[in-house]
């Protein structure tokens, strides 16, 4: 799930339609969450939209809710947001100690949760933080991808090299790679050059060599190994 807004769903039922799903599929699910950002989602559903430091305090709760029905033994939690009293959950996922956790986000305090808690982490590479998704090419800078890196490092201490990177990136696959990127440019309105955007970690662009072999190369430099695609690119990557 590429990623389930924490606010939708309460964390024990979210857990147990997690664990389901694991066991329907012979343990090959894998949960995405995160703390919630579209704020035109809210307002059609009639939630409210609290600040975001509210929304990732019952993000770290929910996790430690699902987690702890995940385990063999009753949970109980008392958090601000949610207070869980003796619940076993059923089923228990087939994966042990539990299927594999994504957290997504961009901002500090999101990567050091999702370092902390996460087996994989998705970086993003917009800002959400006013509740609009916003390209802004200040984080998608090769500077900005290491701060989110070490974001990232600082949640998880001696757990990083565990932790798999994940990137949602622009694809566009072309011949003329610098006719392409001029267009992507003047789409964007981005003050930079077209090597500027060859850069970037999340962008993908030119022919099937040439992004090869940068994904190759920014596995090395960064670490990246898991890439999400739309639907529309999945058959072109």
């Amino acid at each position: 799930t590429m990623v389930i807004d924490n606010d939708y769903r309460h964390p024990v039922l979210l857990a147990k339609e997690a664990a389901t799903l694991d066991a329907l599929t012979g343990g090959r699910f894998e949960l995405g969450i995160g703390a919630g950002w579209l704020r035109t989602e809210y307002e059609q559903a009639g939630l409210p939209f609290e600040r975001a430091g509210v929304r990732i305090d019952r993000l770290a709760e929910a996790i430690q809710v699902i987690k702890g029905i995940w385990r063999e033994q009753p949970v109980t939690f008392a958090g601000q947001h949610y207070q869980v009293t003796a619940l076993n959950g059923v089923p228990k996922p087939l994966q042990r100690p539990h299927p594999p956790l994504l957290i997504g986000g961009g901002k500090e305090r999101m990567l050091k949760l999702a370092g902390r808690e996460a087996n994989i982490v998705g970086i993003l590479t917009s800002d959400v933080s006013r509740g609009t998704l916003v390209s802004d090419i200040n984080e998608r800078t090769p500077a900005a991808v290491q701060q989110k890196l070490e974001w990232i490092r600082q949640g998880a201490v001696d757990r990083f090299d565990q932790i798999e990177l994940s990137l949602i990136p622009t694809v566009i696959v072309t011949d003329d790679r610098r006719g392409a990127t001029a267009a992507l440019l003047q789409q964007q309105g981005w003050a930079v050059t077209v090597e500027d955007v060859w850069q970037m970690p999340s962008v993908l662009i030119g022919s099937t060599e040439q992004i090869a072999a940068d994904i190759q190369t920014r596995r090395e430099t960064y670490g990246f190994s898991y890439y999400v695609v739309s639907d529309h690119d999945m058959a072109t990557f």
